[in-house]
């Protein structure tokens, strides 16, 4: 697909500069850089500012919102001005806190520190996903999926000792036996399942009213795109799949896959749930996505913009998949 690395989180072309994880000296020099920047995640989310929460903010290493915080940054790369590194400040705990809306589906809610200007704020990465620049798109969802990780990775899976942060944030190593551990991505197959002028479109549990989506499940170890693509549809829809083709794919830090967009073509028509798999399944023309994705559909809600589901039908719509 010529498009594919335009998908969200993709086609920045960041210099991780891998080879100076590794290398304290160097490391401790482009902290001490004036041209270094870091960005900013309090609990998975970018400090972003802008009027519509459209830029990532890079702060000097040095700034004051940086002494709450109680681990090391991570190293992300390098950019044309300097080094780029992301601090997490998830220690900070705001004077007020919507609690009702950090728990629900989607957070929607806002939260300003103090020390730095009005109009830069933490926002989920969802939401404000489809706005940012591709770079900052990239720093942000790296930062997450790697914040993350050691967050729900502290300990080690061979012994069960706690690990520790190790080369720039990008490995864990275990004191007590020696094992070294690295950042996970679970690979991820979401699919355009098509039959004639209509396109396969599932929902889960707890999603709100009228989200429809791409069916979408985890590859299995020792399977292939393909046959995954068929296992899962077959699994959650009782679809039988054809041709498959790979199309793009996308970093989803939430918390750790890596999407793998595919499409293929149904060999049957007759929808058969697994209710313990998905909540509903239906077939839906393209009219009706069209309608969706203008906001006039009489209960479809479009995919979320920046989504890969969001980018795969768009480009169904447009005869763009080649």
């Amino acid at each position: 697909m010529q498009l594919a690395e335009t998908v969200t989180f993709g086609g920045s072309s960041l210099d991780r500069a891998a080879e100076l994880r590794g290398d304290k000296y160097k490391l401790a020099a482009l902290r001490a850089e004036s041209t270094s920047r870091s960005i900013a995640l309090w609990r998975g989310k970018p400090l972003c500012s802008g009027s519509d929460q459209e830029h990532v903010v890079r702060l000097p290493l040095d700034h004051k919102l940086f002494n709450e915080t109680q681990v090391p940054p991570i190293f992300l790369g390098r950019e044309s001005d300097g080094a780029i590194f992301a601090y997490d400040i998830s220690a900070w705990e705001p004077a007020e806190i919507d609690t009702e809306m950090l728990a629900q589906f989607f957070d929607a809610s806002l939260q300003h520190h103090p020390c730095l200007p009005q109009d830069h704020q933490f926002a989920e990465l969802r939401g404000v996903m489809a706005r940012l620049s591709p770079r900052d798109a990239e720093l942000s969802a790296t930062a997450r999926a790697i914040f993350g990780w050691h967050k729900s990775h502290r300990f080690c899976a061979a012994c069960g000792h706690e690990s520790r942060m190790a080369m720039a944030g990008w490995q864990r190593n275990c004191p007590d036996c020696g094992t070294s551990h690295f950042p996970r991505t679970d690979p991820v197959v979401i699919m355009l399942i098509t039959h004639g002028n209509k396109v396969l479109m599932g929902r889960s549990p707890g999603w709100p009213d009228g989200m429809y989506s791409l069916l979408a499940g985890f590859v299995e170890p020792g399977e292939t795109l393909e046959a995954a693509v068929r296992r899962e549809v077959l699994e959650e829809a009782n679809i039988s799949v054809g041709q498959v083709d790979y199309l793009a794919s996308q970093p989803w830090a939430f918390p750790s896959s890596m999407m793998f967009g595919c499409r293929g073509a149904a060999l049957n028509e007759d929808i058969t749930i697994d209710p313990e798999e998905i909540d509903d399944a239906i077939w839906v023309s393209r009219e009706d996505i069209m309608q969706a994705f203008a906001g006039a559909h009489p209960f479809l809600k479009p995919a979320r913009p920046g989504s890969i589901a969001h980018f795969i039908l768009r480009n169904w719509l447009a005869d763009r998949l080649e």
